[in-house]
């Protein structure tokens, strides 16, 4: 079960922004209110699929995404207002975890937008760093490699990360937020269900 109170006091520890909900739903709804009139980019996650945020948000703002809109929209979703996005792992002690093989989830966590959203749901967080970590290789990384019929040893058998060589191997790139970036704000969605892998 993971500890919400302990993981909220160690992000603002870090100077993120937090809020929490009991639902997606809620925390939807919420960005609904705080995202309006603006230029919005999405980061491939199942757990902004499983809140309907694209379609929430797509009313009031430009959303660009390139599930929805192919990848070469993946250099114009680098300078929009806001980001959006999951997270691999978050340990309760405060780091939050991001493995990417296109680059443009991580690096839109460091840079270039006003305003960073970053998703985390129950199933996202893990007690320490070293299992945040595992939990983003050998559980997040597998089922993305299966999503997106990568030919991968994890994809293939499912069950963990094989620090492959292969050309169609999704984890190129590891962030790890510590802190805050000083470049824009950057606010946690805590959520008190299951999102995503």
């Amino acid at each position: 079960m993971a500890d919400f109170a302990t993981l909220r006091t160690n992000l603002e520890a870090r100077h993120f922004s937090v809020q929490e909900f009991d639902t997606a739903a809620e925390a939807t709804a919420y960005l609904q209110t705080q995202i309006q009139e603006k230029t919005v980019a999405f980061g491939g996650s199942m757990g902004l699929t499983d809140m309907g945020l694209y379609e929430a948000l797509c009313p009031n703002n430009t959303v660009i995404w390139h599930a929805v809109q192919g990848h070469e929209v993946l250099k114009d979703a680098m300078t929009t207002n806001v980001y959006v996005c999951t997270t691999n792992g978050v340990a309760e002690t405060g780091e939050i975890i991001n493995i990417d093989g296109t680059g443009n989830r991580v690096a839109s966590t460091l840079f270039g937008h006003d305003t960073s959203y970053i998703i985390v749901g129950e199933n996202k967080i893990s007690p320490t760093y070293d299992e945040a970590l595992w939990r983003a290789r050998n559980v997040v990384a597998p089922k993305n490699a299966q999503r997106l019929g990568r030919k991968t040893p994890c994809a293939a058998k499912g069950d963990k990360c094989y620090d492959c060589n292969s050309p169609e191997r999704i984890c190129r790139g590891l962030v790890v937020l510590w802190n805050a970036v000083n470049s824009m704000k950057t606010e946690i969605i805590l959520v008190h269900e299951t999102l995503g892998y």
